[in-house]
């Protein structure tokens, strides 16, 4: 008996009928892994397997400690009422602040619960909410305070804790803990989205620790749960938490995200992709998934969206013809040549598409940010190509001003970047969606500006509330630069995954039906 890399127990075992049988009645039931060969229970299941199993299967040193940790539970935890008394969320912090009437809200609703989802819209506060709930764990039950948290964001964190006198274990989601401490642990997790992917190592070795006997509350914060409105992307999440639902993920996948087998390549394989049955999985998540939007907690001033349509003269649009023509034809080049799937034709063309159409907007988007630079306003730019944000970095001629916020600016130099555009040394910051769209706050921004938006409405939408949060002064206006049919295919994708989130989480009662964007691509190239 082992370990397994997500905390879960594994049998392994030589075929044998007898043995077979015995760990089908074993309860909680397994299931067979063909994969791996062996048999995967959960942890609920250690006294009966030990019972079933003892001198026949050794456990390995790792697995026999955490059975001594579960049969020696830590002590109950203190009341909620004490609890809630213990984070005196309504005190005033060292700096001067006080919580808002919904982070309160948060700290109770969190301090109720061992496990759970917070998921209010970015800018409403969730990581001092977490802390301040976490506090009253920490002076209560004696608890370590562990924060899983991308290392951008790990400033953050130790300001925040600063500001309650707490002390925290910090840790990148690039570089989780193997173990928790044995005298127990509250963990919180910043931006748990990262964990949406049930076979990513990541999420395995996430969900591990989630499992861990010696964890006293797990409480994970993200404003997208369901980034791409696939609830298969919401069952990691419920599974760290411990939420019943989580116990059979393929009953999950049947039931809310299409599960089926279809034949791809002479193989059968499984796929959950799609999303039905909404409001029951919204009726079912709900006690344990706290979603709030900034309009049911806050009076923040309006945010409104512009389309700024591009439009190329003669020689540009001759320049991205050729572009697009000189990639569709090098994929099917090599796509014959048996370097590439020929059925993959519709996204790369579409990729290529979203590519060009991103330098061909250079230009009128330099135009508008230096008319906006022009009138003294505080300008965001985000795009999801590197190469775009340099180009356009380099067109307004601000070699000065340390470059743009991309992956390979150093975590402290991004700090830098923001909390020069945060104290008016810098009007402008240009920034790829997965730097500058990820945790930083950004409310001097009274203009945003999207270049192209991402596929997935949740990276759209973080990117625009780095702007739009507590703080802000004035309303914001959100432009996004569109180019051609790329930009109004990606525009419609992002309307109708966002009217699916908005099914789950807002018990919304219709859903707008739309093809998947494949086809959508296949049938403008079949025009084009």
């Amino acid at each position: 008996m082992r370990l397994g890399p997500s905390g879960l127990i594994e049998v392994v075992s030589p075929f044998d009928a007898v043995t077979q049988a015995h760990l089908r009645a074993i309860r909680p039931r397994g299931q067979w892994l063909s994969r791996r060969g062996c048999w995967q229970f959960p942890l609920e299941a250690a006294v009966a397997l030990q019972q079933q199993c003892a001198g026949r299967f050794p456990a390995t040193p790792e697995l026999a400690r955490w059975f001594a940790w579960l049969q020696q539970p830590l002590p109950p935890l203190p009341p909620h009422r004490s609890l809630v008394a213990a984070a005196a969320a309504d005190r005033e912090l060292v700096d001067g602040r006080r919580l808002f009437r919904h982070q309160r809200l948060a700290v109770r609703w969190l301090l109720a619960r061992r496990g759970a989802v917070l998921a209010d819209a970015m800018g409403l506060g969730k990581t001092l909410s977490a802390l301040v709930a976490g506090r009253a764990l920490v002076r209560l039950a004696d608890c370590r305070l562990v924060v899983v948290a991308p290392a951008g964001l790990h400033h953050h964190w130790q300001q925040e804790a600063a500001a309650l006198g707490l002390r925290l274990e910090l840790h990148s989601w690039a570089r989780l803990p193997s173990e928790l401490p044995a005298a127990g642990t509250v963990m919180i997790a910043d931006e748990a989205h990262f964990a949406q992917t049930i076979r990513a190592a990541r999420t395995q070795a996430f969900l591990r620790l989630a499992r861990h006997p010696r964890l006293r509350a797990i409480w994970l914060l993200t404003g997208t749960p369901m980034k791409n409105g696939r609830p298969v992307q919401l069952f990691p999440l419920l599974a760290a938490i411990g939420h019943p639902l989580a116990a059979d993920q393929r009953a999950f996948e049947e039931r809310y995200c299409q599960g089926h087998w279809r034949e791809q390549g002479g193989r059968r394989i499984w796929q959950a992709t799609g999303a039905t049955e909404l409001e029951e999985l919204q009726r079912l998540v709900r006690p344990l998934v706290l979603h709030r939007r900034k309009g049911e907690c806050l009076d923040l001033p309006p945010k409104q969206r512009l389309e700024r349509p591009v439009q190329l003269d003669g020689a540009a649009a001759a320049s991205f013809q050729r572009a697009l023509e000189a990639r569709i034809e090098d994929f099917r080049r090599r796509a014959q040549a048996g370097q590439v799937r020929s059925d993959a034709e519709a996204l790369a063309a579409f990729t290529a598409l979203r590519l060009i159409g991103s330098h061909h907007k250079i230009p009128a988007t330099a135009e508008l940010v230096a008319d906006l630079l022009g009138r003294g306003e505080a300008v965001v730019v985000f795009t999801a190509f590197v190469a775009t944000a340099q180009a356009l970095h380099r067109q307004l001629g601000r070699e000065g001003d340390g470059g743009p916020l991309i992956g390979a600016v150093p975590p402290a130099r991004r700090q830098q970047l923001v909390d020069a555009f945060q104290g008016g040394r810098s009007p402008l910051l240009i920034a790829t969606y997965g730097t500058g769209g990820l945790g930083f706050t950004l409310h001097r921004a009274r203009h945003v500006v999207l270049i192209e938006r991402p596929w997935t409405p949740g990276d759209a939408e973080q990117a625009e509330d780095r702007c739009h949060r507590i703080g802000m002064g004035a309303a914001l206006t959100s432009h996004w630069m569109q180019l051609g049919v790329a930009d109004r295919l990606v525009d419609d994708l992002i309307a109708s995954k966002a009217e699916r989130i908005a099914t789950l989480f807002h018990n919304r009662d219709h859903l707008r039906r739309q093809k998947a964007l494949p086809a959508l691509v296949r049938q403008w190239l079949e025009r084009w």
